[in-house]
C-alpha cells in the first residue's frame, strides 16, 4: 500500500487471543471501535457479516471477537472466547446477519448497527485489513476513515461557515498538532462529519470547549490502541 507506513508489529499482528489477526484480533478491534464511537455500552447490536467474515467467521471466532469488542474487551482478553455467552448477562442483545456489501467491499467487512440504553444509535461499516489493522470507512452514512491508531476527534456538527476555523483555533491554543483532518457531508448547509487525528491527546478543558461549540452536535474523543 503506497504511502502507508507499517512496522514489524503491524505485519505480525497484535498480541491477541487467536486464531487469526484479521478475522479475530481485527474483528475485536472493529467491535471495540464501534463501541467507542457510540460512546456507551450498547444494549442491542445487529452485525451484518460480508465476504470472508460471513464464510469463515464462525471457525475463526469472528462472531465472538466482534461481540467481545462490543463488550469492551481488547483483542488479547482471555474472556474473548466466552463473549457470546457473556453478552446476555451484560445486557447486550446480538443479532447476526449475512450480507453482500458489493464487489468493492473488502472481504473482511462488517456493518454494525448499535443502540445504547439511552436510545443513542450508530451504524458503521468497518474492515479488517490484516495484522490487526482496521478501518471504519462509513459512519452513519458519511464516508470516513477511522483506524484508531492516533488520538482522534469525531465531530458531528452543523455544516456552517466558521466551524473548522473555531475548532482548529482551540487545538492551536493548546498546542495540539493536527495530523489529518477530513470532513464529509450529505447535503450542503445541513450536517457534516469531521474526523481529526492528532499527534497527542486533547486536554480535558479543551474538549469541554469543543463540546460546547454552538455548531457541535456530538463529539467523541478516541484514544489510540494501547
Amino acid at each position: 500500500m503506497a504511502g502507508v507506513r507499517l512496522s514489524a508489529f503491524d505485519v505480525i499482528g497484535p498480541v491477541m487471543v487467536g486464531p487469526s489477526s484479521s478475522h479475530t484480533a481485527g474483528a475485536a478491534r472493529i467491535g471495540l471501535l464501534a463501541r467507542r464511537l457510540l460512546g456507551a455500552a450498547p444494549v442491542r447490536a445487529r452485525l451484518e457479516l460480508h465476504g470472508s467474515f460471513a464464510a469463515t467467521g464462525r471457525g475463526h471466532a469472528t462472531d465472538r471477537a466482534l461481540v467481545a469488542g462490543l463488550l469492551g474487551m481488547a483483542s488479547d482478553d482471555a474472556a474473548l472466547p466466552e463473549s457470546l455467552e457473556l453478552a446476555p448477562a451484560r445486557g447486550l442483545e446480538v443479532e447476526f446477519v449475512t450480507t453482500d456489501l458489493g464487489p468493492d467491499a473488502h472481504p473482511n467487512t462488517a456493518r454494525i448497527a448499535l443502540t445504547a440504553a439511552d436510545g443513542e444509535e450508530l451504524c458503521c461499516t468497518a474492515s479488517s485489513l490484516g495484522g490487526g489493522i482496521v478501518e471504519v470507512y462509513e459512519l452513519d452514512g458519511y464516508e470516513t476513515g477511522i483506524r484508531g491508531t492516533l488520538d482522534t476527534l469525531v465531530c458531528r456538527h452543523d455544516d456552517k461557515s466558521g466551524f473548522l476555523a473555531r475548532l482548529t483555533a482551540v487545538l492551536a491554543c493548546v498546542e495540539v498538532n493536527i495530523a489529518a483532518l477530513r470532513t464529509a457531508r450529505k447535503d450542503r448547509g445541513r450536517e457534516a462529519l469531521t474526523v481529526i487525528e492528532t499527534d497527542g491527546p486533547v486536554p480535558p478543558d479543551a474538549l469541554g470547549l469543543l463540546a460546547r461549540m454552538p455548531m457541535m452536535r456530538r463529539l467523541r474523543a478516541l484514544s489510540p490502541w494501547s
